[in-house]
């Protein structure tokens, strides 16, 4: 699969040349290697070629060193290689009876090769090769090793062949200027060549792919086909797909809006019936839908009991109240505690599913994406979009990322932000329970001060994101986070400042950006606790703004 993947490195091979490596692809599970600690696995997502990719985890003082004995010739120089993605990767060998090598990089949010060579002694016939991360680092990913020279007698996996066409080729979303697609991996394929109307648009490395730059309202044809070494396959069934009418997506809301998360459990705060909550909210997230035993789905049940005996016909009405009065309900999944696992084709149209039948039921006008465990950018994407197709461009879309989640545009939360950009709404970061972070200027600011708003907002709004995505959600009380409430002086003098360039505190951006979208607060429940003191303030200062 991998033995031509080294060619560009080491010149003109000779036909003794093979990789030496077994199981370099990782398609046999760890067989071969062997990983210290037990901090190696396989995973299906995210490979480099082929449908496996080891995935290894520092913890502690283990660096999560993943090992293989490759059998070598004597006197004879090697190219090693190694793909990688995720967090610090290290490549080397060992035992090479002259100078041992290796190479590495810091964390990467996409496949990366490392390359370097080295030349056995004149007694040596094996050699240890390597990958390793870096402690109390995130963990790494590698794929498709190679240890390319002369055979050393011991085999390896043998010479690619040109993939199988791909199977299962389905339109997974649709946009008025995109058309999201997804299909079926292909045993020892490297990489996908996408076509529009018998046009090759764009290639990739997984299983789904979003085309963009369409025009509205119009039909295109699509097929795929998979590529490794050997080349490249034979063409895919087609599928039909056709871009929606013209529209910015994420829902109606006001051009300025606060957001508020209603809590559908009893912690100590309030306890409200949805009608209860306060007018300044525009936009209300019912929190929390739970996962389901069915990967990537999830359902919602109303607490009734906690909630004082609130029925679920009395919660349906008050959603329709609600929205008669021009406010938006949508049902937030996942919380501090919710952990939902949309990593592959087959969970995120569950997840889309489940979500589209929740809306259907209660009558929510979409989702928020509160998934403070993790996720995966790619498939979570793609569920995004599914859901979309099903909802049409009313669809609200909000998420509420933690401040480590969107320092940068590498991460997985903001990847899946600016994947789905044409149908979001609003991204209200969570500026609490998080320390100290990096703003945009490079300084590191304290939570609890208007520097740390402003300087952490500005990496999103410069990273990407449309001013009218951005919001700045704070605690409604010292009650409802562990730490980072200010008071809402603080959060309107942040708002100024990004709005109007006014109350700034040391960081001043360069810009300002008065389409910023306003505020968000955990929760109602806690808003109400303090007398509704947080959004009788910030409310009116959002729907202020110019």
């Amino acid at each position: 699969m991998v033995a031509a993947l080294a060619l560009g490195f080491a010149g003109p091979a000779s036909a003794a040349d093979v990789n030496n490596a077994k199981n370099a692809g990782f398609e046999s599970g760890l067989s071969g290697w062997t990983c210290s600690a037990s901090s190696g696995t396989t995973v299906s997502s995210p490979v480099h070629g082929g449908s496996a990719a080891l995935k290894a985890t520092p913890a502690g003082q283990d660096n999560a060193r993943c090992a293989q004995t490759v059998a070598v010739k004597p006197g004879s120089t090697y190219t090693l290689s190694a793909w990688v993605q995720g967090g610090y990767a290290y490549l080397g060998a060992t035992g090479t009876g002259t100078t041992d090598v290796s190479t590495w990089t810091p964390d990467s949010a996409s496949w990366k090769q490392l390359t370097t060579t080295f030349t056995t002694g004149a007694s040596t016939t094996s050699v240890t090769v390597y990958t390793h991360g870096w402690y109390g680092q995130a963990a790494y990913f590698a794929d498709d090793v190679s240890v390319f020279g002369p055979d050393g007698g011991g085999g390896g996996d043998p010479a690619p062949t040109v993939p199988a066409a791909p199977g299962g080729l389905t339109v997974s979303g649709t946009s008025s200027s995109s058309v999201s697609l997804a299909w079926n991996a292909v045993s020892g394929a490297t990489g996908y060549n996408v076509y529009r109307d018998g046009t090759k648009v764009t290639a990739v490395t997984g299983t789904s792919a979003t085309v963009t730059g369409l025009a509205a309202s119009t039909s295109y044809s699509f097929q795929v086909t998979a590529t490794n070494a050997a080349g490249e396959s034979g063409r895919s069934g087609s599928v039909t797909a056709r871009t929606t009418a013209t529209g910015s997506g994420g829902g109606s809301v006001p051009k300025h809006a606060v957001t508020g998360y209603w809590q559908n459990f009893n912690n100590g705060a309030t306890v409200q019936k949805l009608s209860a909550v306060q007018s300044q909210y525009d936009i209300i997230a019912v929190a929390f839908a739970d996962a389901t035993t069915t990967p990537g789905a999830v359902t919602f049940n109303l607490d009734s009991a906690g909630l004082g005996g609130y029925t679920v016909d009395q919660f349906k009405a008050d959603i329709r109240a609600k929205q008669a009065a021009g406010k938006k309900v949508i049902v937030s999944v996942g919380g501090q505690n919710g952990t939902v696992a949309v990593n592959d084709t087959a969970s995120a149209a569950n997840f889309a599913n489940s979500v589209y039948a929740l809306m259907q039921t209660y009558g929510f006008d979409g989702v928020d994406i509160d998934l403070e465990n993790g996720l995966n950018a790619t498939y979570m994407s793609q569920a995004l979009r599914s859901l979309a197709a099903k909802a049409g461009s009313s669809l609200v879309l909000t998420m509420a990322p933690q401040t480590i989640d969107m320092q940068s545009t590498s991460n997985a939360y903001f990847q899946t932000a600016l994947n789905v950009k044409d149908i979001l709404t609003v991204v209200n970061m969570q500026y609490y329970n998080s320390g100290s972070m990096l703003g945009c200027d490079g300084k590191v600011y304290s939570q609890g001060s208007v520097d740390f708003l402003t300087a952490l907002a500005c990496i999103q709004l410069e990273g990407g994101l449309s001013p009218s995505q951005v919001g700045l959600g704070l605690p409604a009380s010292t009650s409802g986070a562990g730490s980072g409430y200010v008071s809402p002086t603080v959060v309107n003098n942040a708002l100024d400042c990004l709005t109007r360039g006014t109350n700034c505190g040391s960081f001043k951006p360069a810009r300002t950006y008065p389409d910023l979208r306003g505020a968000m607060t955990w929760s109602t429940n806690w808003d109400a606790s303090a007398g509704n003191a947080w959004s009788n303030a910030v409310g009116p200062h959002v729907h202020g703004l110019p």
